[in-house]
């Protein structure tokens, strides 16, 4: 560096002062954007060293991310602003619930209701014994047949006949 461009960086501020004053001069309601605060300070300070543009990104990335600026809409907000947007997420915000609004709980379980018991209906009608289950009826060639699986069954081949 030579002694002209180390004397002219002291002679400026830090990039987070010039960027808040250029958003604060500029006054915009809906914020101001990059080029908007570049042009701000270009037109301030005079010549700007050649990495002007890389270390205002730089900066205006660093102070979004601390929560010192908020972007909304491709535009630069201060925090502390009267004005200021209120942050929001992603989606659709969620419903306002009135607090004065009475709860809908009604007395009742949800589900389907138990079937009454009667006392008389049990003893007319005893409970049912459960059914056993069919044996399985032999093969044709005297073994038990195997329980189908699920699904299709695989196609049967025939036989081929062996050579005698």
């Amino acid at each position: 560096m030579s002694t002209e461009e180390v004397a002219k960086s002291l002679l400026l501020p830090p990039y987070p002062e010039m960027i808040l004053e250029a958003i604060e001069s500029l006054n915009e309601k809906v914020g101001s954007n990059k080029s908007a605060i570049s042009k701000y300070i270009e037109g301030k300070y005079g010549d700007m060293p050649p990495t002007h543009g890389s270390l205002l990104t730089a900066h205006l990335a660093r102070m979004k991310e601390s929560g010192e600026l908020l972007f909304l809409k491709n535009n630069y907000f201060r925090t502390d602003a009267p004005d200021a947007p209120p942050k929001r997420g992603r989606g659709r915000p969620p419903k306002v619930k009135d607090p004065n609004a009475p709860k809908p709980s009604s007395g009742r379980p949800r589900g389907r209701p138990p079937k009454a018991k009667d006392p008389e209906d049990e003893a007319a009608n005893p409970p049912k014994k459960p059914k056993a289950a069919p044996a399985p009826a032999p093969a044709a060639d005297g073994s038990t047949p195997a329980k189908r699986g699920r699904g299709r069954p695989p196609k049967v081949r025939p036989a081929e006949p062996t050579a005698a």
